[in-house]
């Protein structure tokens, strides 16, 4: 087994700096294999933003990994937005837009979904689909983790449009042999199997520093992944500190995600 911390939707510049050091000290405490950040670094994508985010990452003690989010290029800029919206990112967060992670027991692929012509909307393409299915190589028992920054679902709550190619890409992921995939965007947690790809767990992670919340508390995503077995853990901030709200667990049978376990009802709903 391996451990994944998620986080997602840091948004430096709209940030709770009261829950920054919190959310160090338990991921310290923790001590995961891999912290995986599904994108939003930032708020507006400035500069002193992506200093924030940078300094955030130096102080992780663990191996990370991270895809940007549709905040992490310019809104406010249009000329950089469209000729160079990679520049501020890769100068402060990582050179690579869809890098990937790999040891003895898992594969986690990070696929770049930012439409640079759209604000909100995602966007992804059948080549990138096509990169992220030929780095997991051959099946060799390893888990395979995909995360990108928009869902590849949504559910009948929320008011945003899908983002482009996302059907496309689940039926992908699936025949591939990808077995989890990590997303954010929403603000919201979701774990559960896609509805049309059983085969896939959806594992949506909500925000973990923004001040804008939709529901639920600051929260992050602790896993446990092996190829046939996931567990996942959501933390959430009470009275500045992080703790353990709910857990729900899945073993693959027969091709697709199962719920094993009774976990109580998740805790997630905003104080106040």
């Amino acid at each position: 087994m391996r451990r994944v911390l998620h986080l997602s939707d840091l948004h430096y510049g709209k940030d709770r700096a009261d829950l920054e050091e919190p959310l160090l000290e338990v991921v310290d405490r923790l001590a995961p294999d891999l912290v995986a950040i599904s994108g939003d670094f930032t708020q507006r994508a400035r500069r002193s933003q992506f200093a924030e985010a940078r300094a955030f990452l130096e102080r992780l003690t663990v191996p990370w990994l991270a895809v940007p989010g549709n905040h992490d290029t310019p809104l406010d800029n249009l000329w950089v937005r469209l000729m160079k919206p990679w520049k501020r990112y890769r100068a402060a967060i990582h050179d690579e837009l869809e890098p990937v992670y790999e040891d003895e027991h898992m594969v986690v692929v990070g696929v770049n979904t930012v439409n640079r012509f759209a604000w909100q909307r995602g966007k992804l393409s059948n080549r990138r689909v096509a990169r992220a299915c030929q780095a997991f190589g051959d099946d060799d028992g390893r888990a395979r983790i995909v995360m990108l920054h928009h869902p590849l679902q949504h559910g009948p709550e929320v008011e945003k449009r899908l983002m482009r190619g996302a059907d496309e890409a689940l039926k992908a992921f699936a025949e591939c042999g990808a077995q989890v995939v990590l997303s954010g965007h929403l603000h919201n947690t979701v774990i559960a199997p896609f509805r049309a790809w059983p085969q896939l767990l959806f594992v949506q992670a909500g925000t973990s520093l923004s001040s804008r919340v939709r529901g639920e508390v600051n929260t992050f995503n602790l896993l446990e992944v092996s190829a046939e077995a996931v567990s996942v853990e959501s933390w959430g901030a009470e009275n500045l500190e992080f703790a353990p709200l709910s857990r729900v667990a899945y073993v693959r049978r027969d091709g697709a995600w199962h719920r094993e376990d009774s976990a109580p009802r998740a805790r997630l709903a905003s104080r106040g």
